[in-house]
């Protein structure tokens, strides 16, 4: 039995291998570049832009609604920029924080940041108080560039350009500049257009990005991305994987400060000098409007982007689209094919990473309902759910699963496949995994429970620990928990991530313990300020009222139990509670509910 399911999926792995022949020669390319890079090599994401700017200077490289920008325009409008920051004391290893919304204006601070061999800090424009406050010190900048519309967000934190921390605020917006502000476009219009000489000095090695993600310690993180890793990514997933090619239009609605945009996306588009149709933000009944709008052959997505996209009703539109492959990440295997067959995709390419991970699976054969393949190190090993910790034998070493078991994802840390780490060294050093197989070896420790699919490939199954993922958003447990705690009457809350039926990843809830019983009008206050202190997507949905709470030897709230008990009236005698309703708050969760949210009926 065996040996026969492993003639039919090799004839598949071939089949999708032998469907790329027609792109054979981007595939090479991507390959042989991948294999050139170096990372002590002076190489850059802004030497690539300047040399596109130089070969195809009339090509199209940007849309964002109803502007367009060739990649000269573009290189000359980040060169500009560049130039303003190198007068504000811009150096190479700097950090540069940028706050804003999608827009076209995002991406030429970054090019002019990088170009420049400084740091892009991509700060978060949901996040609020604290959390904001503390991602702008994480990125040590020297300058921050600002949005008109994030103001208020940096108001609320405590910023004021020019006194906290000595950092220079530069503003971009259509209005009058605000007072104790520098108004980047004024500044911008009269300056140097000519690529800055730093670009030359800056090497593969060097820190180009941060990315933040959630970690345990309830407090964004700032992972490095360098160019080395950026343009790794090019070669690998977009030239020998996506492979687009010049004339490919690729569009991206997703926020600028994840991977998937600012690297998947981008990277893709620079690899193969094509252009990028930039999206505000989502919206599922304006989708293939947008698509059609951009004439786009090409798009990232996230897996929730595409239920959404899915969940709409059947259009006689759906494949009144040019888009022959799109590129993401978390397309559940249940709905796979349905999206594909539905809306006429010739390729998906799913690909499985991290912004702090060393390494990256991609599906660059075709084979529907997998992450892909990864040829550098890694191991799939057993995992204790209890403990919520990899197991180790008699002998103090892991073992990995067998073929079709799933178990934690880790990948050697090697010269090859180095971990940047974050900007704190604690959190870097909480990552790695010794002495995994034999005495010395150092594994990077993803987080994650995949599926060994055999031949290198594997399927991602869920995420661990004290961070869930929900509308395409890491969510920091003790974040939530936090807020919690700021509101009177809470005893103490645990919040978990749950799966909700007909929605991808997990959703937030929280077990709490309160000092008084939860009547409409309490229930509706604490709805109203968990609203105010956390992004939308870290509301939880289902709170859950408890007496106390069981706790560990080590007097930590166990939430294995939790999570199997789910929201699941049926199985739990005490208080439940939903958020059909922002405005009016958490309601009892009844059976009648309960039933409509397994049914579809009900949906977040």
């Amino acid at each position: 039995m065996r040996r026969s399911e492993d003639i039919v999926r090799f004839r598949d792995l071939v089949r999708g291998a032998l469907k790329g022949l027609p792109d054979a020669l981007t595939v090479q390319r991507g390959l042989l570049n991948l294999a050139l890079l170096k990372p002590d090599k002076a190489h850059s994401i802004g030497s690539v832009l300047a040399t596109l700017a130089r070969r195809q200077p009339q090509a199209l490289a940007l849309r964002f609604e109803d502007r367009c920008w060739t990649y000269a325009e573009f290189n000359a409008w980040a060169n500009r920029i560049a130039a303003v920051l190198r007068r504000h004391g811009v150096r190479r290893g700097e950090a540069v924080a940028i706050l804003m919304e999608n827009r076209a204006e995002v991406l030429a601070c970054v090019a002019a940041t990088v170009k420049l061999g400084a740091i892009a800090g991509m700060l978060n424009h949901q996040q609020r108080g604290e959390v904001l406050a503390h991602s702008l010190r994480l990125t040590r900048a020297r300058v921050l560039i600002a949005g008109a519309e994030c103001l208020e967000a940096l108001q609320d934190c405590g910023y004021v350009p020019g006194r906290v921390g000595g950092l220079c605020g530069l503003y971009d917006g259509d209005g009058p500049c605000p007072e104790g502000w520098i108004d980047l476009r004024a500044l911008t219009a009269g300056a140097d257009d000519a690529d800055p000489p730093e670009t030359a000095l800056v090497k593969l090695r060097d820190p180009c990005f941060y990315i933040f993600t959630s970690g345990t310690t309830g407090l964004p993180k700032a992972s490095v991305m360098t160019h080395y890793r950026w343009l790794r990514g090019m070669a690998g997933l977009g030239q020998a994987t996506l492979r687009l090619k010049r004339d490919d239009v690729l569009y991206c609605c997703l926020p600028l400060y994840h991977n998937n945009a600012l690297t998947v996306s981008w990277g893709a588009v620079l690899g193969s000098g094509a252009a990028l149709a930039l999206g505000r933000k989502f919206s599922a009944s304006r989708f293939w409007d947008e698509i059609r709008r951009h004439d786009a052959t090409a798009f990232c997505y996230i897996g929730e982007l595409c239920r959404y996209l899915l969940n709409r009703p059947p259009s006689p539109d759906d494949r009144a689209h040019r888009v022959r492959v799109i590129v993401g990440n978390g397309l559940r295997p249940e709905i796979w094919e349905a999206f594909q067959t539905r809306f006429g995709i010739e390729r998906i390419c799913e690909f499985y990473g991290a912004s702090e991970s060393n390494l990256a699976f991609a599906n660059g054969f075709g084979l529907a309902r997998t992450a892909g393949f990864c040829p550098l190190p890694f191991a799939i090993v057993a995992y204790d759910a209890d403990s919520e910790a990899p197991l180790r034998g008699a002998d103090g070493y892991m073992r990995k699963v067998r073929r079709g078991e799933v178990g934690l994802l880790i990948t050697e840390v090697t010269d090859k496949a180095p971990f940047d780490g974050y900007t704190d060294e604690a959190a870097s050093a909480a990552k790695l995994l010794r002495n995994v197989f034999k005495p010395g070896d150092c594994w990077f420790n993803t987080g994650d429970l995949v599926r060994d699919q055999g031949f290198r490939h594997i399927q991602f199954v869920d995420r661990l620990g004290d961070t869930f993922r929900w509308k395409g958003e890491n969510v920091a447990t003790t974040e939530v928990e936090a807020a919690f705690a700021g509101f009177p009457g809470v005893g103490q809350a645990v919040v978990y991530g749950v799966q909700v039926p007909h929605a991808d990843g997990r959703a937030g809830m929280a077990a709490l313990t309160l000092e008084r019983a939860p009547d409409a009008a309490l229930m509706q206050a604490l709805a109203q300020h968990l609203v105010q202190v956390l992004p939308p997507y870290a509301v939880p949905l289902f709170v859950r009222i408890r007496r106390a709470h069981t706790l560990t030897a080590t007097l930590k709230a166990r939430k294995v139990e939790l999570k199997r008990e789910g929201f699941d009236p049926g199985r739990i005698d005490e208080p439940l509670f939903v958020l059909r309703d922002r405005k009016s708050g958490y309601e009892p969760l009844t059976p009648e509910l309960y039933a409509a949210i397994v049914a579809g009926e009900l949906r977040f």
